[in-house]
């Protein structure tokens, strides 16, 4: 007796259509993939450049906090900076190996 009491309009806030918008989400989608390149930026800690090291880490935190905080634009522009700083300390690692090697293996009296 009681159910023929409700109308639809009490029925479909039961059922929670109307405090909770499903058409949104279906919407939105997924989110776009992750692309902080942390593994990248911690194996550049290792390189002896360690300021610019140091920065592209920073950048890659701010482009997780950024993506979790669902700034994908935002996340995958910050990842991409951290992606050309990794790569910048890698070389710039690379050619201060490269020096100390020279000058050593030269300078070396046999």
């Amino acid at each position: 007796m009681a159910l023929a009491v409700l109308n639809p309009q009490v029925k479909s806030s039961l059922s929670g259509s109307a405090f909770f918008d499903r058409g949104s989400i279906e919407e939105q989608g997924t989110p776009p993939p992750l692309r902080s390149y942390l593994c990248l930026t911690i194996f550049t800690c290792f390189c002896p450049a360690y300021p610019v090291n140091i920065v592209a880490l920073i950048f890659t935190i701010m482009s997780r906090n950024s993506y979790y905080q669902g700034d994908y634009e935002g996340s995958r522009r910050l990842g991409r900076n951290a992606l050309y700083v990794a790569i910048a300390s890698i070389i710039i690692g690379l050619v201060i190996i490269a020096t100390t090697c020279i000058v050593h293996f030269t300078t070396m009296d046999f």
